[in-house]
């Protein structure tokens, strides 16, 4: 099977990968990843962002193969127990095809928004494991434990750890693939990095820690150390112009008060919420929708219902419809970025809340406080983090070794702002300016 590929050029899958690929990729619950794009609402800001989560799974798997026929050559470094063989090889692959199957419409904005929802991590293990799924069964066709074991690798229980890293970790394959992907599909070079030279200087290496031996990846010599620290600048980069664009977070906040008021209208038993998705008015329930329910959610059933709502009948939620419709998007205020000013913003949120209800808004649908935040690389000194292996063979955290990635290190990047109604700028803006103490904090 050889694809065409935007991001990697020719994705070929060939001899077993080739049945593995075929058995996964046909399966109905792989399929619906084709309905839900990857960047969620992004695509209202970057035009080019239409990309699904099913061409990324794709694309990780590619990685993943790429990766493990470069660890193969230095798997003499491994003890006999660690080792990849077929088993695992096949079992690694398949985690990488898997690992986003369980995301649900827009991204992780429905996760995030929806009272009491599973995250996606869950809804995957409930995918692989249920034998009523197609996934489950093309799994057990193969072998009857691998669905235990590739839940293992993606929730990063497997008894071999680097393996599970490679799915699940600082450097994997899904943030291998994903930042060169959303960095082409949105047009921008943020995300860019040298997968070919990380790949070929990624290595194993023998770690101690709390009395006890295990293989970990790492980082070869001072030679990877330029495209590692690309590849964490790159995230870093993509989360602050790309991920967290204040646009993206407005449309997102519209979003929010769409579902929260639906989830009012489900509670109060109204007619207006008849049309909703059983999935959304069993969550709106705070009850745990069946999986089969989870399953028919995608980025177009939430869409038609969301749009759907420009002619309920009830006012509030046919207004804000019409908003998102028309791309008519919350305006936005930033403010201090420092933690030791979050009495600012609730203080800031406050002030917003009265002035929305004084315009005869409903704060809480129509004013919204945004705290996206980041951790754009972690490491401790238990295993956590990337390590550079340097000759005799001692291994240093890439954050002592590298100046770039010291600066990044453990830092919690914040980006505070308020999103309100258009139609309450020229009151929110000074209000807010006067407590802030500079004239037009506005953008």
């Amino acid at each position: 099977m050889i694809l065409r590929d935007p991001v990697h050029g020719l994705v070929a899958f060939e001899g077993e990968d080739e049945k593995l690929a075929r058995a996964l990729l046909d399966t109905r619950e792989m399929q619906r990843l084709r309905r839900i794009r990857q960047l969620g609402l992004i695509s209202l800001v970057f035009i080019g962002a239409e990309h699904s989560r099913f061409a990324h799974s794709v694309g990780a798997a590619h990685v993943m193969i790429r990766l493990l026929e470069r660890l193969s050559q230095v798997m003499d470094r491994v003890p006999a127990e660690e080792r990849l063989d077929p088993v695992s090889r096949r079992d690694a692959i398949a985690a990488a095809f898997l690992h986003d199957i369980g995301h649900g419409p827009f991204s992780h904005l429905f996760e995030e928004i929806v009272p009491k929802a599973l995250h996606h991590e869950d809804w995957t293990e409930a995918i692989i494991m249920d034998p009523s799924t197609e996934v489950n069964r093309a799994l057990r066709a193969f072998d009857p434990e691998m669905p235990e074991r590739v839940c293992a690798l993606i929730r990063k229980r497997h008894p071999v750890a680097w393996l599970s890293s490679t799915v699940s970790g600082v450097l994997d394959v899904d943030r291998c693939d994903y930042l060169l992907r959303d960095s082409m599909m949105t047009g921008v070079r943020y995300g860019l990095y040298d997968l070919d030279w990380l790949l070929r200087v990624t290595t194993l290496a023998p770690f101690h820690s709390s009395g006890r031996l295990r293989t970990i990846l790492a980082i070869e010599g001072r030679k990877g150390l330029s495209p590692v620290e690309d590849f964490f600048l790159a995230r870093y980069f993509m989360h602050q112009q790309v991920y967290h664009h204040k646009a993206t977070r407005a449309g997102e906040c519209l979003v929010r008060a769409i579902l929260r008021r639906a989830s009012e209208l489900v509670r109060e038993g109204s007619p207006a919420a008849a049309g909703f998705p059983p999935a959304l008015r069993m969550a709106a329930l705070g009850e745990l929708p069946s999986l089969s329910d989870y399953l028919e959610l995608d980025d177009m059933t939430l869409s038609v219902a969301l749009f759907s709502c420009e002619k309920n009948c009830d006012p509030l939620l046919s207004e804000l419809s019409r908003r998102l419709r028309n791309r008519a998007l919350f305006k936005t205020i930033s403010l201090p970025p420092n933690p030791e000013k979050a009495w600012l913003w609730e203080e800031a949120h406050l002030i917003a809340k009265d002035i929305a209800k004084s315009a005869g808004f409903d704060p809480d649908l129509y004013v919204w406080l945004d705290l996206p935040e980041d951790v754009p690389y972690r490491d401790n000194r238990e295993g956590e983090g990337m390590w550079v292996l340097v000759e005799p063979g001692h291994l240093f955290p890439l954050g002592e070794i590298s100046f770039t990635i010291a600066r990044l290190r453990n830092q919690r990047i914040l980006w505070p702002r308020l999103c309100f109604a258009p139609e309450l700028r020229d009151c929110l803006v000074p209000a807010v300016g006067e407590l802030l103490g500079r004239k037009d904090p506005s953008n």
